[in-house]
């Protein structure tokens, strides 16, 4: 096995046997980049000098044991919302194509006490705002499963980074599903906490009271690992929770005996693509069969769900990036006439269709005379979905659902109707409206060769719940496979059909049957690959990067 198809935990542990060092698990992954992501274009920057820089230092304090934690020297990719001192965070944005952060994240800091190492920053749409990251600034990321599809979004470039094998793990963050989608359709594992568990500091924000970073692994014990990891109280962030409990590893047992499940039949209706609804059910049957009870609930108010969901973010995200004017960071025009034709010009050409869409959206329902038709309307929607599920944790553990309605669409398709894109996130957007932990998990393949993954819901502070089930189910299904990409190790998913038939066994013998037929398409994939991602087209006006960075614990 390679030492990129190693989990994260994997690797930790060879790492610390000294089987491996911190930099020959660089060079993998680099090397990996290198190879695939011309194609892919997962990253937007990276920073060679100062990883290698790291890893000598992280090496050391692994043996001198100042650094001892299960993910020690573990190279990792985070997503370019969330700031990194001296490394260039763009928000994959013509308007921050140069800005380059003075401080760290909270998450960032608390990585580099457990001894991470940073590869380098991954694509997004535009300020997360997008389900398929082709908003981005600096292009589309492609699906390492088929570069003519999307690999969802807004995470998409770290949810491609750990599916491709370029990183062990990732950071992303989730508005409305941006951690949760791509990773079903990249067939990774990716996590939404409950909301105020993972400190905001230094994230910038899109929706203030719906933003929540998350990990994206190749597994659940990866999530859990990290999860642990990145979780604190921060003073910082004024949203921030004090737990008391943050041993989120001590929940990966193979046993849900007892575990009520429930899947809204509101769910499973219209608009559901077939083989992703069979998907839904045969995961049912594998909890059901390890011991679980399994029903159908009604959940009421999902048809509510998107539209406030759409005029809160949009709400929050006018407010948020009005701070980008050009003016003290960024980009500025450099064709003006006086400080308002500046703050006009810069924003019109820093910004790209899909966030300017959502200010002038958000700009109306704040604006006086529909305020309260909109806003004050849709918060007292959102009050409603977080009673609905407090109902529905009376009586069940865990809610298990589709993460997306389809596996991922073509290239091109989802743009050209943004309502039909903001529909694709009906089963995500409550979760975060209510504040909920969610974990995304691959369970099959569908006709097409696409991973299809479900999503588990848990009460406020309850991840424990998902991280169970998630385990236990992904103990049944067996180990997912990896793409194989064109052009790069031919061996990096070894026997893929049997490994997606095995998986599929576990799941049904119809979907194994599927899924073994379609699970070799991994290996057909026209990805001819190079290099990292190319820069925005800039102008070279007058630009500051100064101390003011926007820190987002407010």
């Amino acid at each position: 096995m390679q030492i990129t198809e190693l989990t994260a935990l994997e690797l930790g542990r060879k790492i610390k046997k000294k089987e491996i060092s911190v930099r020959e698990a660089l060079d993998a992954s680099y090397q990996k980049i290198e190879t695939a992501d011309g194609e892919l274009n997962s990253f937007v920057t990276l920073d060679q000098e100062a990883a290698y820089a790291r890893a000598e230092k992280v090496q050391a304090g692994i043996a001198d044991g100042s650094i001892a934690g299960p993910l020690a020297g573990v190279p990792t990719a985070i997503k370019d919302n969330i700031c990194t001192e001296g490394l260039r965070t763009t928000c994959s944005s013509k308007i921050l194509y140069n800005f380059v952060p003075t401080y760290q994240a909270e998450v960032i800091r608390n990585m580099e006490k457990a001894g991470a190492v940073i590869l380098g920053k991954t694509n997004m749409d535009e300020f997360a705002m997008g389900s398929t990251t082709e908003t981005s600034a600096f292009g589309p990321t492609k699906n390492p499963w088929n570069t003519n599809h999307v690999p969802g979004g807004s995470s998409g470039g770290s949810c491609v980074a750990v599916a491709a094998g370029e990183a062990p793990y990732a950071l992303g963050s989730d508005t409305g599903g941006s951690i949760r989608q791509p990773s079903s359709f990249c067939g990774v594992v990716g996590m939404k906490p409950t909301y105020g568990t993972v400190s905001r500091y230094g994230l910038i924000a899109y929706g203030s009271s719906l933003d929540q970073i998350g990990p994206i692994a190749k597994d659940v014990s990866d999530c859990a690992a990290i999860l642990e990891m990145i979780a604190s109280h921060d003073k910082k962030d004024s949203t921030s929770v004090a737990r008391s409990d943050y041993d989120f590893t001590s929940a990966l047992v193979d046993d849900v005996k007892g575990l009520r499940v429930g899947i809204p039949s509101d769910y499973l209706g219209e608009g559901l693509d077939d083989e992703v609804r069979q998907a839904v059910l045969d995961a049912a049957d594998v909890l059901r069969q390890k011991g679980a009870v399994v029903e159908e609930f009604d959940l009421s108010l999902v048809e509510y769900a998107i539209p406030a969901y759409y005029v809160i973010a949009s709400a929050e995200a006018s407010s948020n990036l009005a701070r980008f004017d050009g003016v003290k960071y960024g980009y500025r025009s450099e064709q003006y006439e006086g400080l308002h034709s500046m703050y006009k010009k810069s924003r019109s050409e820093g910004f790209g269709e899909e966030v300017k869409r959502r200010i002038m959206l958000g700009s109306f329902v704040l604006s006086s005379g529909y305020y309260d038709a909109y806003y004050l309307k849709a918060l007292r929607t959102k009050a409603l979905i977080k009673q609905s599920f407090d109902r529905a944790f009376e009586k069940y553990d865990v809610i298990l659902a589709p993460a997306s309605p389809t596996t991922a669409p073509e290239l091109g398709k989802s743009l050209s109707d943004p309502l039909k894109m903001y529909l694709g996130d009906i089963y995500t957007i409550s979760v975060n409206l209510a504040g909920l932990p969610g974990i995304s998990v691959p369970c099959c393949l569908d006709s097409k060769g696409l991973p299809i993954g479900v999503q588990m819901i848990g009460d406020c502070f309850k991840e424990k719940s998902i991280l169970r089930a998630a385990y236990a189910y992904e103990q049944a299904r067996g180990n997912f496979p990896m793409p194989v990409i064109a052009g790069t190790d031919t061996d990096a998913c070894p026997n893929a059909s049997a490994a997606g038939s095995a998986q599929n066994t576990a799941v049904s013998a119809a979907d194994s049957a599927q899924n073994t037929a379609v699970s070799a398409a991994g290996s057909t994939q026209n990805t001819a690959v190079s290099a990292a991602g190319s820069a925005p087209d800039t102008a070279a006006g007058s630009v500051q990067n100064t101390a003011a960075a926007e820190q987002e614990g407010e």
